[in-house]
């Protein structure tokens, strides 16, 4: 992936060439960045509408990215703020916190596979009554496996603030698991 990234970042570094950056940024990044979004938004359409924001962010503001961190740390924090902003307006059309809970665990039985097992249904509505750090935090640690460095870049929090906010996510996740799973 270093390979990768580094002529990621020369191709779209040239006005001439960004067009193929671009295209290789996609490929690179695409799959990740929607399981990603996805995990988050829950609704398949909506993940792949955040998605194309986040790509036309990163082109459009490519000349932000300093390179102190890695290229995919920087469409992470993107992608996150992004489908923030869409968790923010699906939130806004709820009457109450309640609602926009009960909605969000209702899309995520929706969007399930119908051989799914109980357990991921239900640790998808786990997840989805988490506060928003947390949520963010389990589902980059816990799904994709981040390390807490990279998690505090693409987030802005520090590493101690994170892992207690998995600590805490985690305890929450088994506890609804817990629950609410029927032998």
């Amino acid at each position: 992936m270093k390979i990768k990234e580094t002529e990621i970042i020369e191709l779209m570094s040239s006005e001439k060439s960004r067009d193929s950056g671009v295209r290789l940024m996609m490929d690179a990044y695409q799959s990740r960045l929607y399981w990603h979004i996805r995990r988050l938004i829950v609704d398949h359409d909506l993940a792949q509408d955040v998605l194309q924001d986040t790509f036309i962010k990163a082109y459009q503001n490519f000349h932000q990215f300093k390179q102190d961190s890695q290229l995919y740390t920087w469409l992470y924090r993107i992608a996150t703020n992004e489908s923030l902003q869409q968790l923010n307006k699906m939130k806004k059309m709820q009457k109450t916190d309640q609602d926009a809970e009960i909605y969000l665990q209702n899309l995520v039985a929706e969007n399930v596979e119908t051989e799914a097992e109980e357990i991921q249904i239900l640790l998808q509505k786990a997840i989805q009554t988490l506060p928003e750090k947390q949520k963010l935090v389990f589902t980059m640690r816990y799904y994709e496996d981040l390390p807490y460095e990279e998690i505090s870049k693409i987030l802005d929090m520090s590493v101690g603030t994170l892992k207690t906010n998995y600590h805490y996510a985690k305890q929450k996740v088994e506890s609804y698991v817990k629950e609410n799973f029927s032998d």
